[in-house]
């Protein structure tokens, strides 16, 4: 039985995904968060500016420093915005310091990081030292450097996981169609994010270029290697969070819909966080916001042959703070579901 917390760091604390890594850590029996750090702190207590803070901790957000932080913590969880972990992690990855690392930084080789978000990456010797995590097919095998996979590709890996690993995809028959909340965008301000813009509004964004289509087509390859591409398109809902993904697929082979709908259950039959839908139910959005939960349903049509799959998430908790603790919770041998379980906030 633990009889002392685990000490846990987040750099990037004024950011969605660092608050709400706060806000859920505070419940973990066995986590506690004993640094924040931000990039321009201030000295005053983190309520002061998060209001709904008070009363919660008593943390105030420290200048970044490595060395302080592996000395005084067990784990740190960096939060941080694309291109600012492979600039800070490489004290971590020489001590063998245990990271879930949120941002895109150690999830691709150097040069698709380089193609698709135009930044220098990672030397290949840290990237080597990492390992990419999709928490409900955690590896036991995980190096001590994790990074937590992007909110859309959790969404569509779990939609199409069932399938890429028995091999039954049609690889020239992969279409994703995927919308997100705003709060998937993160922080800082742009004309497309301007309420007068978002509210009653609906866009399509960043088509054939999202950084999230090479993570998904690596791990689908990893699982079904003929597969080299797929058809990704992203697009803006106006609600705060929640990811709704429809993969539109073929099938290699010719399967029942009682047959696809038993792959899928039995898949998920022992993954805490993914619930499959009864057959020809689609799950919405509100049924998982607030929560650390997947759902999955799927209906096929006969006339032309495509199944289709819709998949939901939270995309703060599910897509960011709540898999990178669900990682933390196998990490540490704790039942994956520790801290984490959430009710969906449905009104």
């Amino acid at each position: 039985m633990l009889t002392q917390k685990i000490k846990a760091a987040i750099v990037g604390i004024t950011g969605y995904a660092g608050l709400e890594l706060l806000r859920l850590l505070y419940s973990h029996p066995f986590i506690e968060v004993a640094v924040i750090t931000n990039t321009q702190p201030d000295g005053h207590d983190i309520s002061e500016q998060f209001p709904h803070l008070s009363g919660m901790y008593n943390l105030s957000p420290e200048p970044f420093d490595a060395l302080h932080i592996m000395q005084k913590t067990d784990i740190v969880f960096l939060a941080t915005s694309s291109g600012i972990s492979k600039d800070i992690a490489e004290p971590f990855i020489l001590a063998d310091f245990p990271v879930i690392d949120l941002s895109g930084d150690f999830r691709l080789t150097a040069d698709d990081y380089q193609k698709w978000y135009h930044k220098t990456p990672a030397t290949p010797s840290l990237l080597a030292k990492s390992q990419y995590s999709l928490a409900d097919f955690y590896d036991d095998e995980t190096t001590s450097y994790i990074a937590n996979p992007g909110c859309y590709a959790t969404a569509t890996l779990l939609a199409l996981a069932p399938l890429a690993q028995h091999h039954l995809l049609d690889q020239n028959n992969i279409v994703i169609d995927a919308k997100s909340g705003l709060s998937g965008a993160g922080k800082s301000l742009s004309t497309t994010s301007h309420f007068v813009n978002v509210s009653d509004n609906f866009t399509m964004y960043k088509p054939n270029s999202h950084q999230h289509i090479p993570e998904i087509t690596q791990q689908l390859h990893i699982w079904q290697p003929d597969i080299a591409h797929i058809q990704f398109t992203t697009s803006l809902l106006p609600i705060n969070r929640g990811i709704f993904v429809s993969a539109y697929v073929k099938l290699k082979e010719p399967r029942t819909p009682q047959q696809l709908q038993e792959l899928f259950e039995n898949t998920y039959a022992d993954k805490t966080f993914v619930r499959v839908m009864p057959s020809n139910e689609l799950p919405n959005i509100k049924q998982v916001v607030g929560t650390n939960f997947a759902d999955i349903g799927l209906t096929y049509n006969p006339e032309t042959q495509f199944l289709t799959i819709v998949s939901v998430i939270d995309n703060m908790i599910k897509g960011a703070a709540g898999q990178a603790i669900q990682n933390a919770n196998h990490f540490f041998g704790f039942p994956e579901s520790t801290g984490l379980k959430l009710i969906a906030q449905y009104a």
